[in-house]
C-alpha cells in the first residue's frame, strides 16, 4: 500500500515532535496553529493511526509518530539536499560543461581558461574533444557537444557565432631560408616557391584558398600535410614553405622554423564560441561561455 504523505505533512508533523508543541510548532513553520492541526490530522488519516496523544495539557508523541519520525528527518534532508545540488546546478556551480574545439585551440588558451574557470566553480565538470572545423560544425549541429570554439560558421548552417578573437597567418619556413630574416612576406611568395597546404576542408585552408583565388600566379601545392605537426615536420626537412595561424604554432616543433608575418593581404582566422541555434545551455556552460568572452585569451607570440 502506497502511503501519500506531503512534504508540508511530514514538516508539520517533524516540528511538532521536536518541540511537543502544536503552537510552538505552528510558530515556526508561521502557520496558523489550525492549519498546522489539519495537516497532522490528514497525515494521520492517510496513515491509519495517531501520530500524537494530545489534550489541552500536553502532546506526547504515539509509537506510530516515534517510528515514522526518523523516515520523515530522512526524506526532509534527502529533499533539502537535492533542492541544495538543483540550486548550484542553477547557479551554475556544479554541471557539465561539453565543448569540442580546433586542435590549436586545444593546447592554446582553453586549457588555461578551464583552469582558471575551475578553480572558482570545483564541481563543475568538463569533456573536450577536438576536431578540424568541418567535423566541429557537424558535431554542434548534431547536438555532441554544448559549445565549440572555431572559425565562423557558413550563413546556411543552424549555428550562432560569438567572436572572441582574429588568429593572423605567419609563413612559416626553415631558420636558414632567405625569407627567415624579412620582417614581412607578402602572399604572393608562394606562387615563386614548393609550398605545402592543409587539407581540404579544414579552417586553414578556406583562409588560404580565400587568398590564393585572388593571386595572379596561384601556388601549386608539392604536398597537402594531413595534420599541424605534420606541416612542421615537412618544412624542417626542407620540402616547402606553409602558411599556418599563430595559435597553430604550438602544436609544431618550431626549433628550426621561423614563422614570419603575411601581409598583402594581411589575414586571420577568426575564432569564436558557435552554438547550435534553439539548443538549451546549462548554467555551467553559460557561465564558462562567458567567462572566454569577458577575457580571451591573446594568441601567443610567434616563435
Amino acid at each position: 500500500m502506497r502511503l501519500d504523505l506531503s512534504l508540508r505533512q511530514l514538516e508539520a508533523f517533524v516540528q511538532v515532535a521536536a518541540s511537543g508543541s502544536f503552537r510552538r510548532a505552528a510558530a515556526r513553520l508561521g502557520q496558523a496553529q489550525p492549519v498546522l492541526s489539519r495537516l497532522i490530522g490528514q497525515a494521520e488519516q492517510t496513515l491509519g493511526a495517531r501520530l500524537f496523544d494530545r489534550d489541552t495539557r500536553r502532546v506526547e508523541i504515539t509509537p506510530a509518530g516515534r517510528e515514522l519520525l526518523p523516515l520523515a528527518q530522512r526524506l526532509l534532508r534527502d529533499f533539502d539536499d537535492t533542492l541544495g545540488d538543483f540550486g548550484a546546478f542553477m547557479a551554475g556551480r556544479s554541471g557539465r560543461v561539453s565543448m569540442v574545439v580546433l586542435p590549436s585551440v586545444s593546447v592554446a588558451w582553453v586549457p588555461r581558461a578551464m583552469a582558471a574557470f575551475a578553480r572558482t566553480h570545483p564541481q563543475v565538470n568538463f569533456a573536450l574533444a577536438e576536431a578540424p572545423a568541418d567535423t566541429l560544425l557537424a558535431l554542434l549541429e548534431a547536438g555532441r557537444a554544448d559549445f565549440g570554439i572555431s572559425v565562423r560558421p557558413a550563413p546556411q548552417q543552424r549555428l550562432h557565432y560569438r567572436h572572441l578573437q582574429d588568429d593572423p597567418f605567419v609563413l612559416v619556413c626553415r631558420r636558414d631560408d632567405p625569407l627567415a630574416a624579412r620582417a614581412a612576406v607578402p602572399w604572393s611568395v608562394f606562387g615563386t616557391r614548393d609550398c605545402i597546404m592543409s587539407a581540404a576542408h579544414s579552417s586553414i585552408r578556406q583562409v588560404t584558398d580565400a587568398v590564393f583565388l585572388r593571386q595572379r600566379t596561384p601556388p601549386s601545392p608539392v604536398l597537402e600535410y594531413p595534420s599541424v605537426a605534420a606541416a612542421g615536420a615537412l618544412v624542417a626537412a626542407g620540402l616547402g614553405i606553409t602558411a599556418l595561424p599563430v595559435l597553430a604554432l604550438q602544436l609544431v616543433d618550431m626549433r628550426e622554423l621561423v614563422a614570419v608575418p603575411l601581409v598583402r593581404p594581411a589575414m586571420a582566422r577568426p575564432i569564436g564560441i558557435v552554438t547550435r541555434i534553439g539548443r538549451s545551455l546549462s548554467p555551467a556552460t553559460q557561465a564558462f561561455m562567458a567567462s572566454l568572452q569577458a577575457a580571451p585569451a591573446g594568441a601567443p607570440d610567434a616563435p
